[in-house]
């Protein structure tokens, strides 16, 4: 039973970021998004606190949970970036994107060929996560207080970003080929 209200806190933030996509095509919920945003953080920290404390984890959560953290971002990104008609975002989302989808590949790749270790998440990739979840608070706070000025941070801490990105990428793809 618990790990069914695990799942179904993983498959909520999945929703949740539908709808903050919706709210941001919309325009004028910046609030009501940005609080979207927090309640799909903490579902994230409660499905994996309650996976660790009571040893629930399952294959589908196993799964879930990194598709639904990359889904928020994918989401959020494109939906910031439509919103303030900014290439950086569209172009660092893709960048993002695209590296998720290599690293799904690789991942593949490396279970078929016995050498999961290769693509094993490693430290600095959940900093990374942590960097892009940041870098979508700083912009939602932005949209949410009308503060243009948290745009610029935004911007830069989107920068870092796609640095951290990148450079996980390539310690994945150096792992996955270096034999």
């Amino acid at each position: 039973m618990i790990a069914f209200l695990i799942n179904l806190l993983t498959f909520a933030r999945i929703i949740i970021a539908a709808i903050i996509f919706g709210l941001l095509a919309l325009k004028n919920y910046y609030v009501l998004t940005l609080i979207l945003f927090i309640i799909a953080g903490v579902t994230d920290y409660f499905d994996g606190f309650l996976a660790r404390k009571y040893n629930a984890t399952s294959q589908i959560g196993e799964i879930l949970d990194p598709l639904a953290d990359k889904i928020l971002i994918i989401f959020l990104f494109f939906g910031l970036a439509v919103n303030f008609s900014s290439f950086l975002i569209g172009f660092a989302g893709s960048l993002i994107i695209t590296r998720e989808i290599w690293i799904s590949a690789l991942r593949d790749y490396n279970a078929r060929n016995d050498n999961v270790q290769a693509t094993k998440v490693i430290y600095i990739a959940k900093i990374k996560t942590s960097i892009q979840l940041f870098t979508i608070a700083i912009y939602l706070l932005a949209l949410a207080s009308n503060n243009m000025l948290l745009v610029i941070f935004g911007d830069i801490f989107m920068i870092i970003s796609v640095l951290i990105t990148l450079y996980t990428g390539f310690i994945y793809t150096y792992n996955s080929f270096k034999n």
